[in-house]
C-alpha cells in the first residue's frame, strides 16, 4: 500500500452490529460520494472481510448505504483527471478492481439490500444492480452516463442488464437518460420506492425480514439462485437442485425450521421482534 493512501482519511465504513448487520456506508457527501481507486480498494476490503464472517454465519445481512443527498455520483473527477496519463495496462488494472468489487458484492454469501437516497450515477447503477434489493427514496435518480463522456459502463454491464432485461438495457446505456425512482421500480432495478422520510425504516423492515429467515437456507438459496441463473435448465443444474434441498432437510436448521412450523412458535434463529412476520397464527 503507498504512502498517499495510507495518510488519507477513510472514505467508507463499516458497521457491524450486534444482530450480524453490517452497515456499508460511503463517507463522502461533499464529493456526492464519488468514488476512485481508493474508495474502490475500502470497498474490496471491507466486502472481503464481510464475506468472511458471512460465510461462518457471524454476518446475517449487509446494507449498503451513503451519506449525505446523493446515493453516489459514480466516478470521482479527480480519478478521471488522473485517468487521462493512464495508459492501457494501468487502466486495465483499475478496470478490473472495480469489477472485483462488483462480483464481490454480487456474490456476498449473504442476502444485501441498497439504501438509495438519491442520484445514482455510472458504476453507481452498478453497486444498486449487485445488491439482493434495493430500497430507493422517490428522490432517486438512476444514470447510466457513461457514453455522454465517451465511455461504456462496461464492468458493470452483466448486473444492470440482469436487472433492467436487455431491451431496457439497449435504450438506458445508449441515451445515457435518468431513470427517476419510479422508473427504475417498474423496471426491476428497484424493488421498493417510498417517501424521503420512510426510507430508513423501510429498510430496518426489509432487515427484519430477512433476519426471519434461515441463515443457511439463505446463503444456500443465494448461491443456487446464480447457478440456476448460469445454466436454467439442464441434468446438472436438476440434480444439483435436488441436492440442494435434500442437504437443507437434513441439516440443523432445516430440521429447526421445520420443528418450528410443526409446533407453531419462531424458529431458534428468528429474532423476537414485534415486526416478525407472525406466520403461524
Amino acid at each position: 500500500m503507498s504512502t498517499d493512501s495510507v495518510s488519507r482519511p477513510p472514505m467508507c465504513r463499516l458497521e457491524i452490529d450486534d444482530r450480524g448487520v453490517a452497515h456499508l456506508t460511503l463517507t463522502r457527501p461533499e464529493v456526492h460520494n464519488a468514488f476512485d481507486d481508493h474508495l474502490i480498494g475500502e470497498l474490496n476490503d471491507h466486502l472481503r472481510r464481510v464475506g468472511e464472517l458471512a460465510h461462518r454465519g457471524e454476518v446475517r445481512a449487509l446494507v449498503l448505504g451513503s451519506e449525505g443527498k446523493s446515493f453516489s455520483a459514480g466516478a470521482d473527477l479527480h480519478w478521471m483527471k488522473r485517468m487521462v496519463d493512464y495508459d492501457f495496462e494501468d487502466n486495465l488494472a483499475d478496470s478490473r478492481e472495480l469489477s472485483a468489487l462488483m462480483h464481490g458484492l454480487d456474490t456476498l454469501p449473504c442476502p444485501t439490500v441498497c439504501r438509495v437516497q438519491g442520484a445514482t450515477f455510472g458504476g453507481a447503477v452498478g453497486l444498486a444492480a449487485c445488491c439482493d434489493i434495493v430500497i430507493a427514496s422517490e428522490k432517486a435518480r438512476f444514470c447510466l452516463s457513461e457514453v455522454k463522456i465517451g465511455l461504456s459502463p462496461a464492468v458493470i454491464s452483466p448486473y444492470v442488464q440482469r436487472a433492467l432485461g436487455e431491451r431496457q438495457m439497449r435504450r438506458y446505456a445508449l441515451t445515457a437518460e435518468v431513470m427517476d425512482a419510479a422508473t427504475a421500480e417498474a423496471l426491476g432495478l428497484a424493488h421498493r420506492v417510498v417517501a424521503p422520510d420512510d426510507l430508513d425504516a423501510a429498510v430496518e423492515a426489509m432487515v427484519d425480514t430477512l433476519l426471519a429467515t434461515s441463515p443457511q437456507a439463505s446463503r444456500a438459496t443465494k448461491a443456487l439462485l446464480a447457478e440456476v441463473a448460469r445454466e436454467p435448465d439442464s441434468n446438472a443444474t436438476r440434480d444439483h437442485t435436488c441436492r440442494i434441498i435434500s442437504e437443507l432437510r437434513v441439516g440443523h436448521e432445516g430440521q429447526e425450521g421445520l420443528a418450528s412450523f410443526f409446533e407453531k412458535r419462531r424458529p431458534a434463529w428468528a429474532p423476537d421482534s414485534p415486526s416478525n412476520t407472525e406466520r403461524n397464527k
